[in-house]
């Protein structure tokens, strides 16, 4: 059988190389995506069987040469990981439209095209998974929230949108709503006075994002929230 290849769009140090590590220990061949290369050239010469990309998921042309090259190096994707986003905050009279747009083309319109460019070969096989990491803000709008929650919002509604046209081909489309400030040292230094308790630990919510992936056709979830057990809701 093939090597598996799982694209992970978005590589960062938090999020991003936790579910980069947590598919390299199910065996996968990696392609690592993120606008700059410095931190994923850097992780994927800690992982066997990976390779880093530069992609700026807004730009079209970037995003069709970027699987290009996936394709031709690695094989068709048989999973994708889609954790690319755009945390812009403010009220609707402060925020800033260009922020907006740049919201809603990163969490929603970078969705789209990566996407696109793996469901052909995804229905040819009849299987493949297309996980994206999303919001509860998706959910719920709050007073500065007002570029986030409606770009965040598109995009669930494209995941959901996908998974009733996908799911009867074989491809399993996800999503996980995640709640919480994610534990990485920016955020530990912006609030020094918050218990572990309080942070979602990336490698966690990775492990969920392999468990959908491994999901039997029987019983498919298409959304699931993560948050830290003592998270108000």
């Amino acid at each position: 059988m093939n090597q598996q290849v799982c694209v992970v769009v978005g590589v960062g140090e938090g999020n991003g190389a936790a579910l980069a590590r947590a598919f390299h220990r199910e065996g996968v061949t990696l392609a690592l995506l993120a606008r700059g290369t410095a931190f994923i050239t850097s992780l994927a010469a800690e992982l066997d069987n990976a390779r880093a990309y530069a992609c700026d998921v807004t730009d079209a042309a970037a995003v069709r040469d970027a699987f290009a090259r996936i394709r031709s190096e690695l094989g068709e994707p048989s999973s994708v990981v889609y954790n690319a986003g755009a945390g812009v905050w403010g009220d609707i009279e402060s925020i800033d439209p260009e922020a907006f747009e740049n919201a809603w083309r990163v969490n929603a319109y970078g969705a789209l095209l990566v996407s696109q460019q793996v469901i052909p070969a995804m229905k040819a096989a009849g299987s493949g998974t297309i996980v994206f990491i999303g919001a509860t803000a998706s959910r719920r709008g709050g007073p500065r929230t007002a570029a986030f929650a409606p770009a965040k919002a598109a995009q669930r509604s494209l995941a959901e949108s996908m998974a009733r046209s996908l799911w009867p081909h074989g491809i399993h489309v996800a999503l996980i709503a995640v709640d919480a400030i994610v534990d990485m040292p920016r955020t530990r230094r912006s609030m020094p006075d918050k218990p572990d308790s309080f942070f979602l630990r990336p490698d966690d919510m990775a492990a969920s994002a392999v468990w959908l992936s491994k999901q039997p056709r029987s019983a498919w979830t298409f959304e699931i929230d993560v948050r830290p057990f003592g998270e108000k809701w």
